[in-house]
Order: structure tokens, then sequence, then C-alpha cells
């Protein structure tokens, strides 16, 4: 296996379409984030992005994007924002990982959402976990009457609180492909509300973030393109959604709503539309991404497993990392994992997120910021929080 390092603004266009050839030929490595396109944007706001170029008698074929940092530590590339990741490559191909880190230059390879059939990873995998998606065409009567027959009661509700809002506040629309950058504004600003409000950390308060999302909603392409979604109520946004998606799968990514409209449930009304729509435009799968949250459990047909960790080769570094990180990730995971101390946690911080937002001078000030999925688990009323 011949190995290349390639700067990702500078990869040639031979080398994206046998990238995205890649993407078409294995249906796991169709996200929307394994493209060049996520890549070559975090390169534009990142510094130490690159991409690793597998080659057998010459020819390309596989592509590993990483970014790497200090003393050869690595991780995949957009970390802490990507939902998917992997070596994207041809059917058939394997590698040797400790041989793939030393071309790199990494001594370590972190990583939290690693596609399953990844297997020279598998032994760096220190835990999985699941990633609920919405196959649109799991049923043959379509998406949302499998979802009236699987929970009646709760998409019952939800259509007559759509119903509700449209009587109380005008007719209830929804924007698939919305192309205003205001309400990418609006979306933003709602988002980093959520974040302080909640005690977590604003993603929109990283400039690098910000700039970043705009770039991704200005990406128009075949393999890859920002969809800004909007739920309307008469001229009034209530909802909406910022995500990438390729041909075939939407990563649902940054959803907030207007806290004002609260009591009907716009979030679960957002995706919903969401899901009809992207069936409605080409897309097969709507991926939920990692997180055990309430709406993601109604919402989803099936789950992917996704694993966490980090690849090593021998040196003083690697132990250090990995002596450092594993024991956070595995307190934050256990946290998680048993509701005794996740809804606490939850608590707590919407204690810190509400007494810190009290002390703004204003007591709203308007964010300029970028998203995450929370790690909260919000009821199926809100339906707001991606795992970020």
């Amino acid at each position: 296996m011949d190995i290349t390092i390639h700067d990702l603004d500078e990869l040639s266009p031979a080398l994206r379409r046998v990238w995205h050839g890649a993407m078409d030929d294995s249906p796991q490595y169709a996200n929307p984030f394994l493209s060049p396109q996520f890549a070559m944007a975090i390169a534009r706001h990142r510094p130490g992005a690159r991409v690793a170029v597998l080659r057998e008698g010459g020819e390309p074929v596989g592509f590993l994007p990483y970014q790497r940092g200090t003393f050869g530590v690595g991780r995949a590339i957009g970390l802490g924002l990507s939902d998917c990741q992997a070596l994207v490559h041809r059917p058939g191909i394997t590698w040797d990982t400790r041989e793939l880190l030393r071309a790199c230059g990494m001594s370590v390879f972190e990583f939290d959402h690693l596609v399953e059939e990844q297997g020279p990873f598998a032994r760096h995998v220190t835990g999985t976990f699941a990633s609920p998606v919405i196959d649109l065409q799991h049923d043959e009567r379509g998406y949302a009457e499998w979802l009236r027959r699987t929970s009646p009661r709760l998409t019952k509700s939800t259509l007559a609180k759509e119903r509700r809002m449209g009587r109380d506040i005008g007719e209830v629309r929804f924007v698939f492909d919305e192309r205003d950058p205001r309400m990418l504004r609006r979306l933003m600003e709602w988002k980093s509300a959520q974040y302080r409000r909640t005690g977590r950390m604003d993603r929109f308060a990283r400039p690098w973030i910000v700039h970043l999302v705009d770039d991704l909603f200005h990406t128009r392409d075949d393999h890859f393109t920002g969809v800004l979604s909007v739920l309307y109520a008469g001229d009034r946004p209530v909802a909406a959604h910022f995500g990438p998606r390729s041909r075939t799968v939407l990563a649902t990514w940054f959803p907030a709503y207007d806290p004002e409209f609260r009591r009907y449930s716009p979030g679960l009304i957002m995706h919903l539309r969401l899901a009809e729509a992207a069936g409605a435009h080409g897309v097969t799968c709507v991926d939920l991404g990692r997180g055990d949250m309430e709406y993601k459990d109604w919402l989803k047909t099936r789950e992917l497993r996704v694993g966490e960790g980090f690849a090593v080769r021998p040196h003083p570094v690697a132990t250090a990392h990995r002596m450092w990180r594993r024991p956070v990730r595995g307190l934050r995971n256990t946290v998680l994992a048993h509701p005794g101390l996740r809804q606490p946690a939850d608590r707590l911080l919407k204690t810190v997120g509400s007494l810190r937002t009290s002390a703004l001078p204003g007591a709203a000030a308007p964010p300029r910021r970028a998203p995450e999925r929370t790690a909260s688990a919000p009821r199926p009323s809100d339906g707001s929080n991606g795992s970020r």
C-alpha cells in the first residue's frame, strides 16, 4: 500500500471524483460528513487538516481526512462537529494502521463517530454507541404512515399541535431549502441562546464555527449541499435546522426553535416535515446522529453503531494522550448511559445556564455563534436538540 499526504485545498478534481466514487460504491460511506467537501471546508477554517490517499498499483483506493496537531496528536476531521468518520475506501481494501499513522506523522488518531465497518481500526475502539437513523424507504406506504402505526398517540398529538399553531398564529408552511441567510442567523441566535440556557458550551461563540457554517451554507454540489430548512407559522419562523446532505443522506446537525412557541412542539413538527420533504428531494436516509434522546427514539426506524477510541502506534505522546483523554470520555459516557446520573447532571447544567443567562447584561445578548449537539435527553415536546 502506497500512502501519500495532501493538503485538502490542493486535492485534484480527479482525486475528488475517485473519493466520490468510493462513497457511491458503499452505502456506509454515503454520509455527507465523509465527503471531500466537508473536509475541505474544515481545512479552510482550521489548521493542520490533511488527507492521506491510499494507492494500490498506482491507483487511488482510499482516503483518510484528518487533523494533525502538536507532537503528532491527530484526530478525525472535524472531531466534535462531525457525526460520521471513516477511512473512505473502495470495497475490499484493507490497511495497516501503524503504517498509516506513521505516513500521516501521527502518534495517535482520535475518533468518536467511527463507521462500524472499519476493520483495521476495530481493536482501537474503546466503545460503540447507537446512532439512530430514519430510513425513508422503510415502508412501502411511506414513513409518515409507518410513524402513525408505530407511535399513534404521539403522532396524533404532534399533528394536532401543528393545526392549533396554524389557527393561533398563521398558516403553517415548511421550506426545505431556504436560501435566505437571515434565517441562518436566526437559527444561530436560537441555538446559541439554547446552549446558554441549558448550561452547554456555546458553539456559536467560536467565530470559526460560524464561518464554517456560513461556508457550508453556500456549498452546493451533487455530493454535498448545506441545507437550511425553516418551519413558518404565518410570517413567523418558529423552528429551523441546518445540516449537510449528500445524494442520499441528510444529516441532522443544528436544530433549534423559538422558545416563545414551545407549547406547540415546533421542534417535533419540524422534524416530521423535514423527513417528509427530504424524501421528496431524493434523500433515502436521515441520520439523526449519536445520542440517547427521546424524540430520536420516536422518529428512528433503526440504529447504526459508531465507535470512539484512539488508534495509536508505539510512542510516548500516544500513551500520555490516551491516559489523559480516556478517563474523561469514560466519565462522560457513564453519565450519559445512566438516566439516574444523566438527569441530575442535566438539571445542574440547566441551573448553571439559568444563572449565567440571568447575569448577562440585558439578559439576552445576541449570539453570533455556531452549534453542537447537546448531551441531554429532551422531552418529545422539545425535539430541537440534536446530539450536539
